[in-house]
């Protein structure tokens, strides 16, 4: 990777239209003070925001752990007027927070592509061009939010198709459309991951990347007047959702230019949001090329305050994707095995660390609101179990986001799958939705994540 000097040089001898995306680049704060801890106030003081001592979150003084959901789609809803529907939203946080459910991760930075499933519209309309009321949608969403002693985290950026994400990046300084590398449309994942990859590498892509980065963490809220980088609501700003050196079967080579990016990335938000964490909105080992000692290598860096894993048993073989309950044993055990193996490195790191995504399709595969989840329940159940038990014997897992929130979403559409304008699940476009959306009317579902946040709360 090249250096900052030699970046910034290149930028004032190349000119064209990258020439003041790279230069605000350079402007930003220096590699050297990025790296520095994050600000922190006396102890015991009551400021609202969470910090790090060792392996655990300490919030105005006190153990701070969580039962929390992912509610990507948040500050669409938050948008003003027809694009978005702040009543939903505001009756759906009252839901979530009545079931103790206070901890939200959410997409903060989509970019509009021409993926055939990709969400439209999206907050980046163009290179350095964004949409203002989406923004206002995240204003809106935060207010709501503190007014509720809720916990934001904000993710800037997407390995995946679905929001644009890296591949859109890398369409925009390659010229190369994202078509060629729609896994939607060529089935071919290996061959989108290694090009979404090439992201990291691209100095073009890396300076929008932290104007949208600094557009977002700089921001003034519209609605309370708050600087985002002043409100205690964020707990933390994640450098995408699920990034990856490449696929599993040619990625060892971008290993170091990912690790690399990992290291400046987080350093450079820390430098604009020292008052806030940073995390990388990893899949554990399971994205890092399958290696637990890849995963932590990637991490070892003090730009990132914790860490992150997901948990996808039907996505990755270990369960029946169309049966969950047929392989449900058998698959609960290996999931164990994933949960451990993390806290185990969390704990060696001397890290907090964050089951920040799973999930389990409902019963039979269906995808209807009105179908069971009965093997839902129990993974559920066996998740939080193991979360407790590892939190209760004073190891650094720290809280949970179950993936997802649906909420009052619902589709017409026949296939299931979601088209522009239809009502947001937890789903994202490129998938059925319904497929892991945990919805209002999951009764028994919400009762499990409603009693293990009590009990994490309980363990304060």
């Amino acid at each position: 990777m090249r250096s900052r000097r030699a970046l910034c040089n290149w930028a004032r001898a190349f000119g064209g239209t990258v020439l003041a995306l790279l230069l605000a680049a350079c402007a930003g704060p220096r590699d050297e003070a990025a790296s520095a801890a994050p600000d922190t106030a006396p102890a015991g003081e009551a400021d609202g925001f969470v910090r790090v001592e060792g392996t655990h979150f300490v919030l105005d003084g006190k153990p701070y752990r969580f039962a929390g959901a992912n509610f990507w789609y948040g500050a669409y809803l938050g948008a003003p007027g027809e694009r978005g529907n702040r009543a939903r939203l505001v009756a759906e946080l009252d839901q979530l927070k009545d079931a103790g459910i206070d901890n939200l991760r959410v997409l903060a930075m989509s970019e509009a592509s021409g993926f055939k499933r990709g969400v439209r519209p999206a907050v980046m309309t163009a290179p350095g061009q964004y949409d203002e009321t989406l923004l206002q949608g995240i204003d809106f969403l935060l207010d709501e939010m503190a007014r509720r002693d809720m916990k934001a985290v904000l993710y800037l950026n997407n390995f995946w198709q679905w929001s644009g994400g890296m591949s859109q990046y890398v369409s925009w300084f390659t010229g190369e459309p994202v078509s060629a590398h729609d896994p939607d449309e060529t089935g071919d994942w290996n061959g989108f991951m290694q090009n979404s990859a090439r992201f990291y590498a691209i100095p073009e892509a890396q300076a929008l990347y932290r104007e949208a980065i600094r557009t977002v963490i700089t921001r003034t809220n519209t609605i309370n007047g708050k600087r985002y980088i002043d409100d205690p609501t964020v707990m933390s700003w994640q450098l995408a959702n699920e990034p990856r050196p490449g696929s599993d079967a040619d990625g060892h080579p971008n290993f170091p230019v990912f690790k690399q990016w990992v290291h400046d990335t987080a350093g450079y938000i820390r430098g604009l949001a020292p008052k806030q964490l940073v995390s990388t909105g990893s899949e554990g080992a399971w994205g890092t090329l399958r290696s637990d000692e890849l995963f932590y290598a990637a991490h070892d860096t003090p730009n990132v305050d914790y860490l992150t894993f997901h948990l996808w048993p039907s996505n990755w073989s270990w369960m029946d994707h169309h049966d969950p309950a047929a392989r449900l044993e058998s698959g609960t055990v290996q999931a164990m095995d994933y949960i451990d193996r993390h806290v185990d490195l969390a704990n060696r790191m001397g890290k907090p660390i964050v089951l920040s995504e799973f999930g389990l399709n409902r019963d039979k595969g269906a995808y209807d609101p009105a179908s069971g989840t009965t093997a839902r329940d129990a993974f559920y159940q066996a998740i939080y179990d193991r979360v407790l038990a590892r939190a209760k014997a004073g190891d650094a897992i720290a809280g949970s986001n179950f993936w997802a929130w649906g909420g009052r979403g619902r589709t017409a559409n026949a296939d299931w799958m979601w088209t522009a304008g239809d009502p947001f699940t937890g789903d994202p476009p490129q998938e059925a939705q319904g497929l892991f959306s945990l919805f209002d009317s999951d009764a028994s579902t919400l009762a499990i994540v409603s009693a293990h946040a009590k009990a994490m709360k309980a363990l304060d």
